[in-house]
């Protein structure tokens, strides 16, 4: 059974009542709904607890997608006595580490506006994220990034998300921007992620609803990875 991803509807629910649906032989435990993200897209799984109604508090290490790629895996921290199947159970979310995530994520997708460029990589941290870009010519200057971030921080315009069908996405390429990383399709439909008068694209990952939320950031550091490939990486100013 698919699990109910609830950070796609609302990426600042911070916990949730569940019911297992499954064991995994690895000791993952996966239930009908989540508010945890599984990694994916560059962003990691994110860390929290299960909380049996024994009162027992199983801490979470990450999220990853089962096998099917339609349930998430909650895998716990050491070697915990596991729940049963059917059991009730309450998620909850190291919201400090997801919400320095979900902040490191709109930056990115800032970064890609400053820096118009095929994106060939990427991944979101809670101190350092980074992009790469496909880059022809060289000559990157970290302060002019820097500013320009900062200049569309200050915007404060808000950040959104809807819905197209996969056929509305095949009839507009123009909106992925990632060459390694292609959008989430086959269930016919795809999210995408604006940002008000600044960018639109394809993204299944957490973000801010607003850019003041992000707070300042800097490119720590440019790097040559190939002929025309650039890492830019930002941390917190």
């Amino acid at each position: 059974m698919a699990t109910i991803l609830l950070f796609r509807d609302d990426a600042y629910q911070k916990e949730t009542p569940a019911v297992v649906t499954a064991v995994t032989p690895e000791g993952g435990i996966v239930v009908d709904r989540t508010v945890f993200y599984a990694t994916a897209g560059g962003q990691p799984g994110d860390r929290g607890t299960l909380l049996r109604t024994n009162g027992t508090e199983i801490p979470i290490e990450t999220a990853i997608y089962g096998p099917s790629k339609v349930d998430i895996v909650h895998v716990p921290v050491g070697g915990p006595i596991l729940p049963e199947p059917g059991e009730a159970v309450t998620l909850r979310l190291d919201w400090a580490t997801r919400h320095r995530r979900m902040r490191m994520h709109t930056a990115l997708h800032l970064l890609s506006v400053a820096l118009p460029f095929p994106v060939t990589g990427g991944s979101i941290g809670e101190e350092e994220s980074r992009l790469d870009f496909d880059i022809p010519e060289a000559g990157l200057d970290k302060d002019e990034i820097t500013a320009r971030l900062a200049e569309m921080i200050a915007s404060g315009a808000k950040v959104s998300e809807r819905w197209i069908s996969d056929e509305e996405l095949l009839a507009n390429p123009g909106l992925v921007k990632t060459m390694a990383v292609k959008p989430p399709m086959g269930t016919g439909k795809v999210r995408l992620v604006e940002i008000a008068g600044l960018d639109l694209q394809p993204c299944g990952g957490t973000h801010v609803r607003s850019l003041e939320e992000i707070g300042a950031v800097q490119v720590s550091k440019i790097e040559k990875k190939g002929q025309q490939n650039r890492r830019v990486r930002l941390a917190w100013a």
